[in-house]
């Protein structure tokens, strides 16, 4: 679609030479017929060294780019430029009466496909893989050695499973990243158009949630084991051996380094790092990133040490209050002035 027609259709006034665009992506990842876009000055240096062909921003850094297009809200209108390009998941497995394996999957012969499971177009099941009843396999996944796919699990379009990645009944891998900008009274859906990638001799527990990215990819990595019920937002990235136990949720573009451990129903706030070998505790918010080989607990996440101090303190809360009080009154009446004092 050219570069003058996405202006016309977002009614946005563009600069410099017309251009084909073929997708969109982020500044860093964006080729010379790719669209992207800046919304957040903090990104302000990616602007300098992109490779996108043009770039919608706000009208005073037009000038910064080759090829601009002009907008009071970039990533609002990004996201409607998303709609333009992406496409709904399953439309190239929408065949009349097609049911089971798509005609272009390519499934190794040693694979055992259990019957009620359906593979979608382009899709690639490796040597030695498993895959149980009443599971959804999308188009252009792609399957390595020996994975274990239990009931009931579903994979979307595009996600890519490393070798002896084992997946238990009901988790969802590449569902849409909870994604909406505000426009006006309505909530405009951003598409989730990225993957996700799961390494080498990855667990994953029973209705676990990995969203697939918005663009790019949310990665797993090697040897992460990951509990039942976790929550795994888009663009997540974790290093090698993690271990994220039950009802963890890790919010957008989260990075863990590697040998983390999140204890269970940690929750993460978005856009932080987690570096190597810290551990958190059950039940924890952490607000802020952490420093590697941190112990942390509490809501805030704090020094853990300091968290143990102040969870003793807790229960005698009420009593201190109360003994508190007394001392304020005491201090209060030893202060005031005799009876027989001048005024």
């Amino acid at each position: 679609m050219l570069l003058s027609e996405i202006a016309a259709r977002l009614k946005l006034e563009y600069t410099g030479e017309d251009l084909d665009i073929t997708g969109v992506n982020t500044l860093e990842q964006a080729g010379p017929d790719e669209l992207s876009f800046l919304s957040d000055s903090r990104y302000l240096p990616r602007l300098e060294t992109t490779s996108a062909g043009a770039v919608i921003v706000p009208p005073e850094k037009a000038e910064m780019v080759s090829r601009a297009i002009k907008s009071p809200n970039p990533y609002l209108d990004f996201a409607r430029v998303m709609q333009l390009f992406h496409e709904p998941q399953g439309m190239q497995e929408s065949f009349p009466g097609q049911e089971g394996i798509h005609s272009t999957a390519t499934i190794d012969p040693t694979a055992i496909i259990h019957p009620m499971v359906f593979i979608g177009a382009n899709a690639r099941i490796g040597p030695g893989c498993r895959i149980f009843p009443h599971c959804y396999i999308g188009e252009n996944v792609v399957l390595g050695r020996d994975c274990l796919v239990y009931p009931q699990v579903s994979i979307m379009a595009g996600c890519r499973i490393n070798d002896q990645v084992i997946i238990h009944p009901g988790a969802v891998i590449g569902s849409d990243g909870f994604g909406f900008i505000q426009d006006g009274e309505e909530r405009v859906k951003i598409p989730q158009v990225g993957r996700v990638v799961i390494e080498d001799d990855v667990e994953i527990g029973s209705c676990t949630t990995i969203d697939r990215a918005t663009l790019g990819e949310t990665r797993i990595g090697k040897g992460t084991k990951i509990d039942n019920l976790v929550q795994i937002a888009h663009n997540v990235q974790t290093g090698e051996n993690c271990v994220l136990i039950s009802q963890v949720g890790i919010s957008g573009s989260v990075r863990l380094g590697s040998n983390v451990i999140l204890g269970g129903q940690v929750g993460v706030a978005g856009h932080l790092e987690i570096e190597d070998n810290c551990r958190v505790a059950a039940k924890s918010g952490v607000g802020k990133s952490l420093p590697a080989n941190t112990d942390a607990g509490g809501i805030p996440a704090m020094d853990h040490t300091t968290f143990l101090r102040n969870a003793v303190l807790l229960p005698r809360l009420s009593q201190m209050n109360k003994r508190i009080k007394q001392l304020e009154k005491q201090i209060q009446s030893s202060n005031r002035p005799n009876q027989g004092e001048d005024k």
